[in-house]
């Protein structure tokens, strides 16, 4: 709000506490990645679906679209199929759907391999050793913080199988890369160079799939959002969108810049906002789009709070 944006941050469909699909088919994610889709009980096209189904909720007309990880795609996602919902796009730490691109380091996935945690405790450990396996080298976390986040988060809304029917609708929704070249809203994409889950391969080749897009490639972040980088990924973002109401109105000022007594009425449609989505790593680790609290603050997103909206990704 400080930065002159009116921020929402949301749940997608299985995360958090908006609406998990435990009557779908079980995901089976080995068989998605061979071809049988038979298990996907959504794509992509349906979560920005969502995103773009809570602007209407809201009465926007459209926002300035941030997104980390799986929700890097789902943002992606709505500015291909949604192009005039859409102001500006961030995505994170994320990828085209391209085979050969943005893949996990195999070596991390092999150490987090073997029967499923069971039990709050398990489901910590396993939690916090992820952390460490993935999270930024550069710029680390405190153990006690990541135990904490990861009591939170599984407290909040432990949902192993949501997480399974999320990464099976990536794999159901293909290779992005042509489509992205329609996209023609301002884009930056901010990618960590130690990230071992989503390679760094992965944001270099959305950045050269957008028309002008801006590529940041930070040296020791990894896929998670450090406390360290939060100002200068929030500075970032703000200058994004500062750029971009500029070009549009020829005033840099946002919804949030001005007073209540300059708003006209039609300002609660087409006034600023910027819609965030929470991620897989975000709504495991609780880290903030730009901003900081853990996950189980239901105040937002390091954007506002629209949090029963959380993003499934």
């Amino acid at each position: 709000m400080a930065r002159g944006c009116a921020p929402i941050r949301f749940d997608n469909r299985d995360a958090g506490l908006s609406t998990h699909f435990h009557d779908a088919p079980v995901p089976d994610l080995s068989a998605a990645l061979a071809g049988d889709l038979s298990s996907a009980a959504y794509t992509l096209s349906d979560l920005a679906a969502d995103t773009v189904g809570l602007l209407d909720a809201l009465g926007l007309d459209s926002a300035h679209l941030v997104g980390a990880s799986l929700g890097g795609m789902i943002a992606q996602t709505v500015a291909i199929e949604h192009p005039a919902r859409i102001r500006s796009l961030t995505s994170i730490m994320s990828t085209t759907g391209a085979p050969g691109v943005g893949g996990p380091d195999h070596e991390v996935l092999s150490q987090l391999a073997g029967p499923p945690p069971t039990g709050r405790a398990d489901v910590i450990e396993h939690s916090v050793k992820a952390f460490r396996l993935l999270g930024s080298p550069g710029f680390p976390t405190d153990e006690s913080e990541l135990r904490e986040r990861a009591a939170l988060a599984y407290d909040r809304a432990y949902d192993p199988l949501g997480m399974m029917r999320q990464t099976v609708a990536v794999v159901a929704s293909g290779d992005r890369t042509e489509r992205l070249h329609s996209v023609r809203v301002p884009a930056l994409v901010i990618h960590g160079a130690d990230d071992r889950m989503c390679d760094v391969s992965g944001g270099r080749a959305t950045a050269e799939a957008i028309a002008g897009a801006e590529l940041v490639v930070i040296d020791g972040m990894g896929h998670n959002l450090p406390r360290q980088l939060w100002s200068d990924l929030a500075a970032r973002i703000a200058s994004l969108v500062h750029r971009t109401e500029t070009d549009r109105t020829g005033s840099g000022r946002t919804e949030g810049d001005r007073s209540r007594a300059d708003r006209s009425p039609a300002d609660h449609t087409s006034g600023n906002r910027t819609l965030g989505n929470r991620t897989l790593g975000d709504r495991t680790w609780g880290d903030r789009v730009g901003g900081g609290h853990a996950e189980a603050d239901r105040t937002g997103t390091g954007h506002a709070e629209a949090d029963r909206t959380d993003t499934g990704g």
